[in-house]
Parts: C-alpha cells; structure tokens; sequence
C-alpha cells in the first residue's frame, strides 16, 4: 500500500442546508480530486432562505477534532471559515502553530449579505493580529476589506493597492472578491506576496440568484489545489474558473425558497 491521497481539512462552521460551510468545502475537495476533513467550530439551523440559530462547538472539543485528525492523518492544506469568537481564533492558531501546518487558506467572513459584521469588534482584532499573519492567502470580499483596512475601497481601481496593504502584515498573500458587485464583467485582483505582484482574473458575471456559498467554494478549491501541490496564482486561477463553472452550471436549479446552492459536481453530473 503505496498510494497517499491529496488531503486538505476545512475548519469551519456546519451548514444543515448543505451549500455553504463544511458541507461546501467537502464537496468541493471531493470535486477537486482531494480527500477532506473537517473540524466543526459551530452547528447552524441553516437553510437557502437565512440563519434561524447558531450553537457554537467549545474551543476545548474544536481543539479535540484538530489534534485526532492532525496527529493521525495531517493535512497538505486548510481552509478556514468563520470563527465566531477570540478564544476559537486563539485556539485555532495555537494548532496551526504546534502542527507548523502550511498551505493556509482563509475566508474572513465577516459581513453578512445585509451588510451587517457577523463577528463583535474583539474578535475581529483578534482575526487580524493573530489569525492573518499565519495565512498563505486570504480572501476577503470588498466590505471585509474594509473592515480589515479601516478605510472605505472607493472603486475598483484601487483593489490593487488595497491587496497589498492587506499583505503588509504577515506578509501574505491576497485575492479580493467583487462577486457582489453588480457588473457584467467581474474583475478579482490577487496580490500574489511570494512573487510581489498584482493579478487580475475577469470573469462574465452570471445572472442567478444560487450564490450561496460561493465564497466557501472558492476558498476551498484553493486549498485543494495547493493540497495537489499547484503554486499560489495557478491554484487561484483554478479555484476561480471552477467557481465561477459550478455557480454556472447551478443557475437554473431550484433548490428551496432563498439562495440556492451552486453545482459542486458539475464535472461529473
């Protein structure tokens, strides 16, 4: 027995309506040709049409799941989603840290469509001086960015610079998403730390409401990619064609009576 699977682990929230969170970034690492593992930072009461509640995991049994599956198994990659609080942040980066575990990818989610901050200011500082700096990419939307900076981001010509401010600290890389934008044409702008330059992806914005989570989606097939071992602006470039293919091909599926999800296997079926 010689063969080893391409591995990543996603550390994130659960979605029991299946297209965001967890659920998302297991599909996903399926869909990308890697083998997935998760631990669990919070169970959500979730559909297509919102959030009805949110029971956070205890740091002490989040801090469980990484040591049974990082002592066992390891991982080539981690992706990591919203981490509700500064003691799950704190404990997240202490095993980061103990495992020396690379290839980190991170999705701030912070904002919730309304516009409204999903995390209190504590655990934001918290994400920023702690979290971050371990990252190898980060990928906020245009309000996270914000929130990140302190500063507003006033047109998309300034995406480029608002990137490698981001990169200052910690000396990461990073890829701020205009998914929400209302354009035909959307324009992605990644700061690529290790090579010290700007990279746009354009891609035809398509006319659907099943865009629920797409930024899970992206920021997993990311992590799959450097888990197959891809360089950094090869694997955006190949989780971003592949997002942007699976919320295609989901376009005209109805699934509940909100935002449904997109088509992780649209390769395959």
């Amino acid at each position: 027995m010689t063969k080893k699977y391409p591995i990543a682990l996603t550390i994130a929230g659960s979605d029991s309506g299946g297209g965001a969170g967890i659920q998302a970034d297991l599909k996903t690492f399926s869909a990308n040709g890697v083998y997935g593992m998760s631990a669990i930072t919070a169970l959500t009461a979730q559909n297509t049409l919102g959030v009805n509640d949110i029971h956070p995991v205890p740091p002490e049994f989040l801090e469980k799941q990484l040591r049974a599956v990082l002592d066992d198994i390891g991982t080539s990659a981690v992706k990591i989603g919203m981490l509700h609080s500064s003691e799950v942040i704190k404990t997240v980066v202490r095993l980061l840290r103990a495992y020396h575990v690379e290839n980190i990818v991170i999705d701030p989610v912070m904002v919730a469509t309304s516009g409204d901050k999903l995390l209190q200011d504590e655990a934001i500082k918290t994400l920023a001086q702690e979290l971050l700096p371990e990252a190898t990419l980060i990928t906020p939307n245009i309000p996270e960015a914000e929130i990140l900076l302190n500063h507003q981001i006033k047109n998309v010509d300034e995406l480029g610079e608002a990137a490698r401010e981001l990169s200052s600290a910690g000396n990461k890389s990073v890829l701020i998403k205009t998914g929400h934008r209302d354009e035909e044409v959307l324009v992605d702008v990644l700061y690529n730390a290790e090579r010290n330059n700007v990279r746009e992806f354009e891609f035809l914005k398509t006319d659907t409401k099943n865009t629920h989570g797409t930024g899970c989606t992206l920021s997993s097939a990311i992590a799959a990619q450097l888990a197959l071992g891809y360089n950094l602006e090869d694997s955006v470039a190949a989780g971003l064609t592949y997002t942007h293919e699976a919320i295609r091909n989901g376009a005209d599926y109805i699934t509940g009576k909100g935002h449904g999800p997109v088509h992780h296997f649209y390769k395959f079926w």
